[in-house]
C-alpha cells in the first residue's frame, strides 16, 4: 500500500489558485489604476469611460457559466489554456488602443473571456472537487489570490509612474504567460480522479458532515432542478447586490474620487491595496463558516461592509484620511470573509457533477449587476459633481445581498436536497 504523501494534494490546488487569482483578476481590478490616466489623456465622460470596466463585468458574468460548463464536461486544461492566451492577447492590446471602441472590445469583452476561463470558474469547481470536508477553509485560503489582486494594483502603478501607462499592460500580459500558464500546465487537476485519489475527506465520514461535502446525499443536482429553486436565484441576486452594485461601483471610482478631494493618487492607491490586503484577513478567517454557519458569516460581513460605505460616505476633504483607511479595513474584511462564504454555500446546496456550472451562474449575478454598478457611479457623477448618492445606492445593496444569503439558507441544504431529489 502507497505511503500517504504528507501534504495532500489539494493543498497545491489552493496555492496555484491564489497565485494565479492575483494575476488574473489583478487585471480587472487595474482599471481604478489606469482609469485616471484615460481620463486625464483622452478627456471621455467619466460615465462612458467607466463603461468598459462594467462591460468587463457583464461579459465576465456571460462567460463564467460557459466555462463552468466546459470544465464539467470538456477538457479542464484546454479551457485554461484558451483563457490564458486570450487574456493575455487583450491585456497586450490595450497598449495600442487610442478610441474608446478599442478598450470596449479589447478590455470590455476579450479580457473578461478570458479571465472566466482561467479564473474562479474553474478554480472554484477544482476545490469544491477537492475538499469534501474544510471546504470553507480551502476556498477561503484560495480567494486570498483575490485580495492580493488589489495590492497588485501598486506594481501597475508604479510601472505607470516609471515607464507610462500603456506599458503595464505589456507588464500583466506578460506575467500570465511567466508564471500562470506554467502552473496550471505543471499543477492543475480539476478532479482526485485525474490523478487517482479522493477528495479530502472521503475515508472520513462522519454524521455530522455538512450537506456539501463528499458524502452528500445522492442522485447530483440537474441544472433543470436547480434552476427551479429559489434558493439558487436567491445566491445570484445577492452576488448581484454584493459585487456588481455594491463592491464594483466603488471599487472602479474610488481612487479618482480620493483624487477629487485632494489626495495624492499614491495615497488613493495605498488604500486601494490596503482594502486587498485586509480581505485577505477575512478570506482566511472565512472558515468560520464552516463552525458558525454560512448565513452568521455572511450577517457579520454585511454589517462590517455597511459601516466601512459609512465611513467612506463621510469623506468630504483631505482633513481625514483615517476615514479611508476604515473603510478599506471594514470593506475589505468584510469582502474577504463574504466571497468565499456565498461560493461555499452554493457547493452546499448544490454539490454535485454539475457544480462547475451551478456555482458560476453565482457570477452570471455579479455580471449582470457589475454591468450597472461602475457605469451608474460615473454617470451619477457627470450629472451631479458628486459620488455621493452612488455610494448610498453600494450601501443598500450590499445588505440586500446579506439578506438574500440569508433567506436562500443554506443551513437547510440537505431538507431542501430531500425534498426536491427525494434522497435521504
Amino acid at each position: 500500500m502507497p505511503n500517504k504523501p504528507r501534504v495532500f494534494y489539494g493543498w497545491y490546488i489552493v496555492a496555484v489558485m491564489i497565485v494565479t487569482m492575483m494575476l488574473v483578476y489583478g487585471i480587472r481590478t487595474s482599471f481604478s489604476s489606469f482609469f485616471p490616466h484615460i481620463l486625464d489623456e483622452f478627456h471621455w465622460f467619466r460615465g462612458t469611460t467607466a463603461i468598459m470596466f462594467s462591460l468587463n463585468i457583464f461579459v465576465y458574468g456571460l462567460s463564467a457559466p460557459v466555462a463552468g460548463h466546459l470544465v464539467d464536461k470538456w477538457k479542464p486544461r484546454a479551457v485554461v489554456f484558451i483563457g490564458v492566451f486570450l487574456l493575455a492577447f487583450a491585456t497586450a492590446g490595450c497598449y495600442f488602443a487610442r478610441e474608446l471602441w478599442h478598450f470596449f472590445i479589447l478590455f470590455g469583452i476579450l479580457s473578461p473571456i478570458g479571465t472566466a476561463f482561467c479564473g474562479s470558474p474553474v478554480m472554484n469547481t477544482a476545490i469544491i472537487n477537492w475538499f469534501g470536508r474544510k471546504r470553507g477553509l480551502a476556498v477561503g485560503l484560495g480567494q486570498i489570490g483575490g485580495g492580493l489582486s488589489f495590492v497588485y494594483v501598486m506594481l501597475v502603478d508604479w510601472v505607470s509612474t516609471r515607464w507610462g501607462w500603456e506599458y503595464s499592460f505589456f507588464v500583466m500580459a506578460g506575467l500570465l504567460i511567466v508564471i500562470v500558464l506554467p502552473l496550471y500546465l505543471v499543477f492543475f487537476h480539476v478532479r482526485p480522479e485525474d490523478k487517482k485519489m479522493k477528495a479530502y475527506g472521503y475515508e472520513e465520514p462522519q454524521s455530522g458532515a455538512l450537506p456539501g461535502s463528499v458524502h452528500a446525499a445522492k442522485p447530483d443536482w440537474t441544472l433543470r432542478q436547480a434552476f427551479g429553486t429559489y434558493q439558487l436565484w436567491l445566491l445570484v441576486f445577492a452576488d448581484f447586490c454584493y459585487w456588481g452594485l455594491g463592491n464594483y461601483l466603488v471599487i472602479a471610482h474610488q481612487i479618482k474620487f480620493a483624487e477629487d478631494v485632494g489626495y495624492t493618487s499614491q495615497l488613493a492607491t495605498s488604500v486601494l491595496a490596503l482594502f486587498g490586503l485586509v480581505s485577505i484577513v477575512g478570506q482566511v478567517g472565512s472558515f468560520i463558516s464552516d463552525f458558525i454557519g454560512r448565513e452568521k458569516t455572511a450577517l457579520f460581513a454585511v454589517v462590517l461592509h455597511v459601516g466601512g460605505f459609512l465611513a467612506l460616505l463621510s469623506v468630504h476633504d483631505s482633513s481625514q484620511p483615517w476615514l479611508l483607511y476604515v473603510y478599506a479595513i471594514c470593506a475589505g474584511f468584510a469582502t474577504g470573509t463574504f466571497s468565499p462564504t456565498i461560493i461555499v454555500s452554493s457547493a452546499d446546496i448544490f454539490h454535485g457533477k454539475n457544480i462547475g456550472a451551478i456555482s458560476a451562474l453565482l457570477l452570471t449575478g455579479m455580471g449582470f449587476g457589475g454591468a450597472i454598478g461602475p457605469w451608474l457611479g460615473g454617470y451619477i457623477f457627470d450629472v451631479s459633481g458628486s459620488y455621493h448618492s452612488a455610494f448610498i445606492i453600494s450601501t443598500v445593496a450590499v445588505a440586500l445581498a446579506g439578506v438574500s444569503l440569508w433567506i436562500a439558507a443554506p443551513r437547510h441544504a440537505a431538507r431542501l436536497r430531500e425534498k426536491k431529489l427525494g434522497a435521504g
